[in-house]
């Protein structure tokens, strides 16, 4: 049976609800790990900044951010090794960022992985060569690269519900 072409649209848009929190469709769950994790990436890179969440102690803390990027199939952020950030994650790696762009705002919670391999700190300062100035790559240089480990993004606006994406 063919479904009218409304059917589709319906579908992406509306959301089970269960215990207060919007749950993934199974044509959601069925798309590629990349192809969720290269929504998130796109939202936050046409967002431009991003405020990125850890904790210091007992006391939240939250900073702008603009490095994301995608590298052997992971999303990656990047700072520098003697920053507080990079203590904060070295002490409790989960962390949470939010963006707005457009009307809709996402979040995304995980837990950030050290990257320590040259290869990934490099695709990084090739995406952001303005960065080169600043940071430099390998086991000298000043620069940390994480990825994100069990990644739930939700993307939000007061038109639509919410949309949940596990990467």
């Amino acid at each position: 049976m063919k479904l009218p072409v409304f059917y589709d649209k319906m579908v992406s848009v509306y959301r089970l609800r269960t215990k207060n929190e919007p749950q993934v469709f199974s044509r959601d769950v069925e798309e590629s790990e990349d192809k969720r994790m290269q929504k998130v990436y796109e939202f936050l890179k046409d967002a431009g900044t991003y405020y990125l969440a850890t904790v210091d102690g007992d006391q939240a803390r939250v900073r702008p951010f603009g490095t994301i990027h995608v590298y052997d199939g992971k999303l990656y952020i990047q700072t520098g090794k003697t920053k507080d950030v990079a203590k904060q994650i070295a002490t409790n790696p989960k962390v949470e960022i939010c963006a707005m762009s457009k009307g809709d705002w996402i979040r995304v919670c995980g837990t950030l992985v050290l990257d320590e391999r040259v290869e990934a700190q490099e695709s990084m300062l090739d995406a952001y060569p303005n960065l080169r100035k600043m940071y430099t790559t390998g086991s000298e240089g000043n620069t940390a690269v994480y990825y994100f480990k069990d990644a739930v993004a939700t993307i939000s606006s007061f038109s639509h519900e919410p949309e949940i994406i596990r990467f």
